[in-house]
C-alpha cells in the first residue's frame, strides 16, 4: 500500500465525531453537538420558497453556479453584510461550503509546514484541525473574559512572526465569551504593520441575546485599521441550517483571487440549490423573522442552564454565563480530568465535550463545553445533574 501524504498523517480523529455516535443515542442526553435545534428550522418558509419558486430558477438551482457564488446570493449578501459596517465595496466577498472550508482555503493559500499559527486557547477544534493538517505549529494564547490576553500576545510576537492569528470575538465556540470594545480596538492597534492575517471566524454573529449582546457582537474587520490583512468569515450553518453547507469568505481582492483558484480544485463551486434558496430567505425577508425566533428560544435554553448549574454544580466548578451563541464553559479545579467526569457522567446518560478537544495543544483537561442549543428544554436540569454528580465525586478534598 502507497504511504500517505505528509498533510494526511497529520490529521487525527476529532473527539467530538467520537462522541456524536453517542450522541444519537436516545437514552443519552447529549451537551455535545454544538449544533441548533432540529425542532427550529425554518421548514415551513423554506417549503413555501421551493413550492413557489419559477422553472428558469429552478433549473438554476440544479446547475453548476460560479466559483465566487450564486451572483443574486452575493449581492443579497453583500447589503447584509454592509449594514454591520463591513467593507463590502473594497474586499470582495466569495460563497463557500461552510465557513469551514473558507478556513481550509486560507491554511492552504498561507500555511507551509512549521509556519506559526497562533489561536485561542481554547480554540474551535475544526480551526485547530485545519491548521494541524497543514502542519503548521500551532501556539494558543490564553482567552480572558473579555477576549484574548493581549498582554500574552505581544510578548509572543516579540520573539516570534506567526502567519495567521485566528480568532472567534463573538459568543465564542467553546468559551461562550465575546470580546470588549478595548480589546477589539487594542488587538488591532497591535497587529498593526506586522504582517499578520487576521482570520476572523463569526458564525455566531447573529445569535445575541440582548441588546447589549448586539452592540458588543460589531465585527472587528468593521471597526476603524489599516496595514492589516483582516479575512473576515461567517455561515448560514447557525442562522438558517448546517446542511445548507453555505458559509462565505470577505477578503481583500489579492487574497480573494488566490482564494478563488484554491476553491475551484476542492469544489469547483458550492451547492447552487441552496445558494438559491438561501438567497429567496433572505429577500423575502425571512432571515430577521427566524432570526428574532430562534434567538429568544436560545436565550431560554440559556436562563435554564442557567438555573440548572445555579442549582446543581458545586461551589469549586466556574462559569461565565454566555450573552448569546450556544455554549457554556467550565473550568475545573487543577487535577481534575474533564474525561473521568465524561466517563462517568456517560455511564449515567449525560454526554459533553472535554476541555482538551479544544487546546490546540491538546493537553489542558480540567475544562468542559457544554452545548445548550440543541438539547430539549425538559432535559436540561436532568442532564446537568448527572455531570454535577459526576463531578463531585471527582473533586479533590484536602
Amino acid at each position: 500500500m502507497p504511504y500517505f501524504s505528509h498533510t494526511v498523517q497529520h490529521i487525527r480523529s476529532s473527539e467530538i465525531r467520537e462522541l456524536m455516535k453517542l450522541a444519537t443515542r436516545p437514552d443519552v442526553i447529549s451537551f455535545a453537538g454544538g449544533m441548533p435545534n432540529n425542532n427550529l428550522f425554518p421548514i415551513d418558509e423554506v417549503d413555501e420558497i421551493i413550492l413557489k419558486m419559477d422553472k428558469e430558477k429552478k433549473k438554476i438551482a440544479f446547475q453548476y453556479g460560479p466559483t465566487s457564488g450564486y451572483p443574486p446570493l452575493l449581492d443579497t449578501l453583500k447589503e447584509y453584510l454592509r449594514k454591520k459596517g463591513l467593507p463590502v465595496d473594497t474586499h470582495k466577498l466569495m460563497i463557500t461550503t461552510g465557513s469551514l472550508q473558507a478556513i481550509n482555503i486560507l491554511g492552504m493559500a498561507f500555511i507551509d509546514p512549521g509556519d506559526l499559527v497562533l489561536t485561542e486557547n481554547p480554540s474551535f477544534i475544526g480551526g485547530i484541525a485545519v491548521f494541524k493538517a497543514f502542519q503548521a505549529r500551532l501556539k494558543g494564547i490564553t482567552l480572558q473574559e473579555d477576549g484574548l490576553d493581549l498582554d500574552e500576545l505581544e510578548k509572543i510576537l516579540e520573539t516570534e512572526k506567526p502567519k495567521i492569528l485566528y480568532v472567534i470575538p463573538n459568543f465564542h465556540n467553546p468559551a461562550g465569551i465575546i470580546y470588549s470594545k478595548e480589546k477589539r480596538q487594542r488587538l488591532l492597534n497591535i497587529l498593526e504593520g506586522k504582517n499578520i492575517i487576521l482570520l476572523e471566524d463569526d458564525a455566531y454573529n447573529e445569535l445575541y441575546f440582548d441588546e447589549k449582546g448586539k452592540e458588543l457582537s460589531q465585527p472587528i474587520m468593521s471597526m476603524d485599521y489599516k496595514d492589516i490583512d483582516i479575512v473576515y468569515t461567517g455561515s448560514f450553518s447557525k442562522i438558517l441550517g448546517p446542511g445548507f453547507r453555505l458559509g462565505w469568505m470577505l477578503a481583500s481582492p489579492e487574497i480573494y483571487e488566490k482564494a478563488q483558484i484554491i476553491k475551484q480544485g476542492i469544489d469547483a463551486c458550492s451547492p447552487n440549490y441552496t445558494q438559491v434558496i438561501a438567497n429567496e430567505f433572505m429577500e423575502k425577508g425571512y432571515l430577521e423573522q427566524y432570526l428574532k425566533r430562534i434567538r429568544k428560544e436560545y436565550a431560554e435554553r440559556k436562563t435554564l442552564m442557567q438555573k440548572a448549574l445555579k442549582k446543581h454544580m458545586p461551589k469549586e466548578v466556574k462559569w461565565n454565563e454566555p450573552k448569546g451563541g450556544f455554549y457554556f464553559w467550565f473550568d475545573l479545579p487543577d487535577g481534575i480530568d474533564s474525561t473521568k467526569i465524561l466517563e462517568e457522567s456517560i455511564q449515567n446518560g449525560a454526554v459533553f465535550v472535554t476541555g482538551k478537544t479544544f487546546d490546540p495543544m491538546a493537553t489542558k483537561n480540567n475544562n468542559f463545553r457544554l452545548a445548550y442549543s440543541n438539547m430539549e428544554k425538559n432535559q436540561i436540569d436532568k442532564g446537568v445533574k448527572i455531570i454535577a454528580d459526576a463531578i463531585r465525586k471527582h473533586l479533590i478534598t484536602p
